[in-house]
């Protein structure tokens, strides 16, 4: 018997990376601005970016993102003495579904497209060693110990990011469907595990433990230790150290504090300990760290177009996307 075969359609399509970079920026990071031929996305983790697109300035805010079009000029810097950590990828789409992106500039993807965008960035990470920004003209290089399926995985996250986002804004304004109890639940408890998540920054020369994150918030240790996991896959404990390291790498970066005053404020019990854990989490101590972000600092992105790698699409069997 034939069978009639159903060939599924491809509405955005992305063949080829430039570029893929988590930088932290120091507190003085200025670019003077290019533009190339390819899109490019930054998303902000931390910390504040100003950026100006064809004489038009925006500033940006942890969790936003914005899409630079082809051709089109761009430059950008630090805002408000902040260090940001920003991610940047760059691709190769002429899929005419771009278009909308033509008309906004900043988005704010949502907790499914966060979590589309976490996945394409680790596969990003676990594929790709790191890039230097300053080799002019040099392919990405892949890892010889990427997990199985690194490339295509990185092509369905980004595509699936893309596609969530272009129907997210064609959707804009339909009134909101009721959410499943599941969903209500999941979301309350990401609710409360950002709240604890800010709690911990604000508290952290205070070294918080377990028994006073429970108290503070009227909860269990049990219920703590589940939803804590389940929403950052760390333990509390685990999650406050890396914290800490994360914002004295800022603090050093955004240049206001001397070691000491770092340890303090952190709630280092000495300058020693502090060094320990810095460089137990970083490989680096804090003077190493600091002087290796001056040159990138320095560093302009005009020079730094990258040869695009091919994420080839396989030949035995369709790609099954989202």
């Amino acid at each position: 018997m034939n069978y009639e075969k159903l060939e599924l359609q491809e509405q955005l399509v992305v063949r080829k990376l430039i570029s893929f970079y988590y930088l932290e920026m120091s507190a003085n990071f200025m670019s003077s601005g290019e533009k190339h031929h390819f899109w490019e996305m930054v998303f902000i983790d931390k910390g504040k970016l100003e950026v100006e697109i064809d004489g038009e300035a925006f500033l940006l805010e942890p969790g936003e993102l914005v899409f630079y079009r082809p051709d089109e000029f761009h430059s950008g810097g630090a805002a408000g003495r902040t260090a940001p950590n920003v991610i940047i990828l760059s691709f190769e789409c002429d899929s005419p579904s771009m278009e909308m992106f033509m008309g906004r500039r900043i988005f704010v993807p949502d907790e499914k497209e966060r979590g589309l965008f976490t996945q394409l960035v680790k596969e990003c990470l676990e594929a790709f060693e790191p890039s230097s920004r300053t080799a002019e003209g040099k392919l990405l290089q892949r890892k010889a110990d990427a997990p199985f399926g690194c490339e295509q995985l990185i092509r369905n996250y980004l595509e699936s990011f893309l596609i969530h986002l272009i129907r997210r804004e064609s959707t804009l304004g339909e009134e909101s469907k009721a959410k499943p109890a599941s969903m209500v639940k999941e979301n309350r408890d990401h609710a409360m595990v950002m709240e604890i998540m800010l709690y911990l920054q604000q508290h952290v020369s205070e070294n918080p433990t377990v028994d006073s994150v429970c108290q503070a918030f009227s909860i269990s240790r049990t219920y703590l230790k589940t939803v804590f996991r389940q929403v950052t896959g760390h333990s509390l404990l685990a999650y406050n150290a890396n914290l800490k390291v994360e914002l004295a790498k800022t603090m050093i970066r955004e240049e206001q504090f001397n070691y000491t005053e770092i340890a303090e404020k952190l709630g280092y019990s000495s300058i020693h300990y502090f060094s320990r854990r810095f460089k137990s989490e970083t490989n680096m101590t804090p003077t190493e760290y600091a002087r290796s972000i001056q040159p990138r600092a320095a560093q302009d992105r005009s020079n730094t177009l990258q040869k695009a790698i091919v994420i080839k699409e396989p030949k035995s069997a369709p790609w099954l996307g989202c």
